[in-house]
This record gives structure tokens, sequence and C-alpha cells, in this order.
């Protein structure tokens, strides 16, 4: 594969643009670009690649079929047949266990067939260009393409190359977007909160390189959430993230008072050794969400993660498996979330999912 050239800035989306030899190119960091790529002209979803450029009724529809589907599965109903005769292929360049697990599982709920690309053995790594691969999985009649990359813009650039019948989904590029883990928080922000309008959220930890936390923010946004709080050291914390409309602070007891959703964020452990941060200890005394701090915030305040989590250093165990946390319902929602994303992208959702019939 070519080398892949800058993409969007971590903080705000911002980079430099690159050429056209099949190397990534940035996506256009324009909210109306967004909108051109990722919906069809009447506004409904085509791709998914990132929250930026989708509207509150996108988002609310996501979360509105995930609930049917989440639903379904509470009833121990394991597939449906919306994308029957239907290939997804999986492309992920960086290693994911739970994030390709949970997409192969959303997949093969919805009946499609499934195609697990190992990419660190591929003609990738021989040699052959990310377009040259795309290209013959196209010619294997693939219908979706879920990918993961290590570069920020390669869902775009992907997106931008595919033939018209081929729908994207961004499962984590770079230090861009990760879209749909931040669809499955809001699912379950919503499940236990209700009303977007009216909450405190905390999200703590590493904001500049968080993918995760980026996603998160434009979804509260969109979403009417009008206090968001970013709280990190400030080796983590740029200045910038408040162009996306969040206080910044460095104190994490003066940020969780009253706070009703706290999410903690993943730390790279090889950033611990870096000049970014001293100790995990150290780390841990000043931002690890602990049983104390909770106290400072709601009674009813619930805790949430990406995962995987670093106990100990991110998070206090008894709060990851305390009763404010809601870090495996995540987890579990994740599946219908990606569910309805997939049905939305290729245009496979009925009205009335309640009639659809359980295989």
């Amino acid at each position: 594969m070519n080398q892949p050239v800058e993409g969007p800035d971590s903080v705000t989306g911002k980079g430099k643009a690159g050429d056209d030899t099949g190397s990534i190119k940035k996506p256009a960091i324009m909210a109306s670009t967004h909108r051109d790529i990722q919906l069809t002209e009447s506004g409904d979803l085509k791709h998914f690649l990132s929250i930026e450029g989708l509207t509150r009724s996108n988002l609310i529809e996501i979360l509105d079929i995930a609930e049917t589907f989440a639903g379904v599965q509470d009833k121990a109903a394991k597939k449906v047949p919306l994308l029957r005769g239907k290939t997804v292929a999986n492309l992920f360049f960086e290693n994911s266990t739970r994030t390709r697990t949970t997409f192969e599982l959303a997949a093969k709920r919805l009946s499609a067939d499934v195609l697990n690309i190992n990419v660190s053995v591929s003609a990738v790594t021989k040699g052959e260009t990310l377009l040259d691969t795309l290209r013959n999985l196209q010619a294997m009649q693939c219908d979706m393409f879920v990918v993961r990359h290590a570069s920020s813009g390669a869902a775009h650039f992907i997106a931008n190359h595919v033939e018209p019948h081929i729908s994207v989904i961004n499962a984590g590029d770079g230090q861009h977007s990760h879209p749909t883990q931040a669809m499955l928080d809001m699912f379950a922000i919503r499940r236990n909160k209700g009303d977007f309008s009216k909450l405190k959220v905390v999200i703590v930890g590493d904001i500049l390189h968080s993918r995760v936390a980026r996603s998160q923010i434009h979804a509260l946004n969109i979403l009417g959430t009008g206090n968001i709080t970013a709280v990190g050291p400030k080796t983590l914390l740029p200045e910038q993230v408040r162009e996306l409309g969040v206080h910044i602070r460095h104190d994490l007891d003066g940020a969780l008072v009253n706070a009703d959703v706290v999410i903690g964020l993943r730390l790279q452990k090889e950033r611990m050794r870096s000049a970014l941060l001293s100790t995990e200890d150290e780390y841990f005394r000043s931002f690890g969400i602990t049983e104390r701090r909770m106290q400072l915030a709601r009674p009813d305040a619930i805790v949430m993660h990406p995962g995987p989590t670093n106990r100990g250093v991110e998070i206090e165990a008894s709060v990851a498996d305390g009763p404010q946390s809601i870090i495996l319902e995540q987890v579990t929602g994740g599946i219908a979330v990606r569910m309805a994303i997939m049905s939305l992208a290729m245009g496979n959702v009925e009205k009335s999912l309640t009639r659809t019939p359980v295989v």
C-alpha cells in the first residue's frame, strides 16, 4: 500500500490534503461534504463514516431502530433476514477483537454472509495498493466494507472509491473518528437517562488521541447536550478541544460535581512511558474514576468506558464492576446499534421491524 498522507487532526479534524496516487487522502472537514458522502439525496444513510455531517434525525433514527433490534434480541430471536444474500467484508488494518466481533455478530444476525480479511497477511502487505485490494473485493461482489485503519481519513478515502452499490462503515480511523462506538454510547445513555438536553456529561482521559471522545462530543452536541466537560492532564487535553463546544478542566473532582454521565477513556500504556505522562499511579491518583470521586456525582450517575479498561489506571475495579457501571450494557447494545447502522446503510430497514419474520 502506498504511504498514507496526513489525516485530520485528532481534536479539530483539520489536516493537510494528500495526493491522488492511491494513498489515503484527508476527508474534507466541512459538514456539507460529509453529508454529501454519507447521505443520499433524500437524506438517507449510504455510508457511516463520521458523526459530523449527520443530522439529529439521522441519529435518532439509528437509536430508534437499534431499540427495535435490542427488543428482538431480548426475546432470544437471534436473526432477522434484512441482509440475507448480502456480503459484508470486515477490513481491519488494526487489531480489535471486540469491535470486529460485534460487527461480525451484527452482520450474521442480519443474515448476511461475512468475510473477515486478515490484512496482516493479505496482498496489501505484499505491495498491492489499497485500491487494488478494494477492486478485487468488489469483483467478488461484496456489498459492504467495515473498515478499521490506523490512518485518519481511511474510511472516507474508501467511500470515495467504491462502486455505487457498496456501503462503507467506519470502525475507527486513526485519531479521527469512531462513529459506531459513539452511537452505542448514545444508545446506552438514552436507555438510562432519557433526555440528552438535561445531562451533565464528563469525559475523562486521553482526549488528545481519542477518536472515541471526538465522536462522542459531536454526537452529544447534535443530540442537544449543552453541558459537556473534558477532563485530563494538560499534556493530553489541548486547548483546541474548546472548538468542539466543551468545557475544559484539569481537576476531576471539581468536574464530577453533579455529573449525570461519567465516561472514562482508555489510556495507551505506552504513553505512560513517554513525556506525555509520568506514571500509572500518578495518573490514577489525579484522574482515576474511584468510588470516592463518584460520590461527588449525582447518586444516579452512570459510569461508561469504551473498553478494554485498565483497572487501577483509568478506573477503580469496584467502580467498573459496581452498580453505576453500564460498561457491559454498552457492549450488548453495541450489537443492536451496529445492526441498525448496517441495515440503514444498505437501505433494507422495513417500516415495521416488529413484523419482520425471524429466522
